[in-house]
């Protein structure tokens, strides 16, 4: 056991605070963008220093100890706040008057729709730098950016915020596949699975009025951006949000099975956050993406 001169392991705690918020390991090293190994390593440098246990076994399941529930709750506050101070001072020293962070949950509406569109935003606004990042897991005040674009995410700070995108789903595959086809193609082309959206098949067979039962289930893919390269190539079909696939649907890349449409009952909103020090510019994004979002939605009904 370290003995009491030990330097405090900062960096432990704050993997360990990370453990604590996302509930095992492997979450905490996602959120983190570290590896599995890396985030055991620290909680072992941690426990030593305290000299005991933070997490037990519980059959299959781990979970904290009634000291690390006590230990994670007293220093997460604290720790938030040096993390949120520290990060607001760096930034005042950097040029960034022209500069906002774009964080966002939806990887795949940022990857087909909202970068190919920033260079149009930076010069609207005079050549401000939009840097974007993507997360799925649940934002602290004291991470850094200035706008957050989600769909299933909720804020626990303040800020403005703006409705985006109605989500509306499509069933599409390759126009050699598809066209000239009807609904009845679902029971017999398999349906690429999306993990990172495990609501969208069901919504969207529950609206059709099918059940799995009369589907073919497919490969699964992380993300709708790594499926895309898939159904375009090969003989499958894939249930998406229709705004980002509409560029590939209007190029001929991709076709929509007739009578697939439907609501997801899901809402895309951006927030500016108050504590933004780019507030002006950070409202005015999220202005802009609801125009480029609306003018989408446009192209996607004519």
């Amino acid at each position: 056991m370290a003995n009491d001169n030990d330097e405090v392991p900062i960096n432990a705690i704050r993997v360990f605070v990370a453990i604590a918020r996302e509930g095992s390991v492997t979450r905490a090293a996602s959120a983190l963008g570290v590896t599995q190994s890396s985030v055991s390593r620290y909680l072992a440098v941690l426990q030593e220093y305290l000299g005991t246990d933070l997490i037990a076994r519980r059959g299959k399941r781990s979970e904290l100890t009634e000291f690390g529930r006590l230990f994670a709750n007293t220093v997460a506050e604290p720790l938030d706040t040096v993390c949120f101070t520290a990060k607001r001072m760096r930034r005042r020293t950097r040029p960034s008057a022209n500069r906002i962070v774009v964080r966002t949950s939806l990887s795949t509406f940022a990857y087909s729709l909202l970068i190919p569109n920033l260079q149009a935003f930076s010069a609207e606004m005079g050549g401000v730098i939009v840097d974007v990042t993507s997360s799925l897991s649940q934002p602290t005040s004291s991470d850094d950016y200035d706008v957050l674009i989600t769909r299933d995410l909720s804020m626990i700070e303040p800020a403005d915020d703006w409705e985006v995108y109605n989500e509306q789903l499509v069933c599409v595959g390759s126009p050699s596949h598809v066209n000239g086809k009807n609904l009845s193609i679902v029971r017999s082309m398999p349906i690429l699975n999306i993990t990172s959206r495990p609501d969208i098949l069901p919504t969207w067979l529950r609206a059709m009025s099918l059940t799995f039962a009369d589907v073919k289930t497919g490969a699964r893919y992380d993300h709708n951006y790594l499926a895309l390269p898939a159904v375009m190539t090969g003989k499958c079909l894939l249930v998406a949000p229709e705004i980002v696939v509409s560029d590939l649907v209007r190029g001929g890349v991709l076709h929509v099975v007739p009578g697939s449409r439907t609501g997801s009952g899901m809402q895309y909103r951006a927030y500016a956050v108050d504590r933004s020090d780019n507030s002006e510019i950070s409202r005015a994004f999220c202005r802009w993406l609801v125009r480029l979002c609306k003018k989408a939605a446009l192209l996607e009904a004519a």
